[in-house]
């Protein structure tokens, strides 16, 4: 089983779609590792040598920011703007949308499941 940035990649996949497991790396970035290291697009990882397997996860732990540090980057950013009370800080602290969408009607997404308003029951029509 191949191990790359604490991840365990899928065997049967092939090396490009299998590298976009890992956190910080997407299909083209995977694509680019694959041409420097000249590893075949049709290449599956279990195919892969021990060799080349080892140069992926050294190219991968010299060039990019992937998983753990990455993720630790994220909060850090998101913390700092808390900290400085900024417009997108108050955003994150209330978990609504940050980048200007409506909240009215929509963002169930970031907001969460929905929550019943106690006394706002509907009294029937009287007749």
């Amino acid at each position: 089983m191949a191990r790359i940035a604490g991840i365990n990649i899928p065997q049967n996949k092939v090396v490009s779609i299998a590298l976009t497991y890992i956190h910080g790396i997407g299909l083209h970035t995977s694509k680019n590792i694959c041409k420097k290291l000249n590893i075949s697009n049709s290449t599956r990882v279990n195919q892969l040598s021990e060799d080349q397997v080892l140069k992926i996860r050294e190219f991968i732990d010299a060039n990019y920011k992937v998983e753990g540090d990455l993720r630790r980057q994220t909060s850090v950013n998101i913390k700092r703007l808390v900290d400085l009370a900024t417009y997108r800080g108050s955003r994150h602290k209330k978990k609504l949308p940050v980048r200007g969408q409506r909240t009215h009607c929509n963002a169930r997404t970031r907001k969460g499941k929905a929550i019943a308003i106690a006394g706002k029951k509907l009294t029937p029509l009287k007749k």
